[in-house]
């Protein structure tokens, strides 16, 4: 497969015993992401989110873009051996975790199978998801709506409240 551009979500809300904060985890998360092949592009800020639901503790949030031959399937794959890599276990949904690494979009369109669905079903719901991939890719247009990511945030910003961005 030729390269293509992957639009990657990272996070952290819990402390790693060699890389430290959720801060420095996710800084941790692209050098392992370079180190695995996947070339970091472009990386947003790593801006603070308040936790949602049972996470516990708020959250180190991040976007890049990446460059990789792979396709979603095996990069999905990748993502998730990091995330072992990285502590990262089992469990419930919104729960605490070292890092969380997700498949936002990708350069060539949708993609659907029983274990993936790009582009991410909730990422026009979240700020912290919106705001660093406006950071990296606000002219990316979501294959969905057919809307850019900068237009899909100002309407996220127009329905949330201000606590709930981040």
């Amino acid at each position: 497969m030729a390269k293509t551009s992957y639009a990657i979500a990272l996070g952290s809300n819990r402390r790693h015993g060699h890389h430290g904060n959720p801060t420095a985890v996710v800084r941790a998360a692209v050098d392992a992401l370079n180190a695995s092949g996947i070339k970091v592009e472009r990386l947003s800020r790593i801006i603070a989110t308040p936790a949602l639901g049972p996470a516990g503790r708020g959250f180190a949030n991040a976007a890049a873009i990446v460059t990789s031959k792979l396709d979603p399937p095996a990069l999905l794959a990748d993502l998730k051996k990091i995330e072992r890599d990285f502590g990262r276990r089992g469990g419930r949904r919104w729960g605490p975790r070292v890092l969380d690494l997700d498949i936002l979009l990708w350069s060539e369109g949708p993609w659907e199978s029983a274990d993936l669905l790009i582009p991410h079903t909730e990422m026009r719901e979240r700020g912290f998801v919106m705001d660093p991939l406006a950071e990296v890719a606000p002219d990316w247009r979501d294959p969905i709506t057919g809307l850019t990511v900068r237009q899909l945030q100002a309407r996220l910003h127009r329905r949330e409240p201000a606590e709930a961005r981040g």
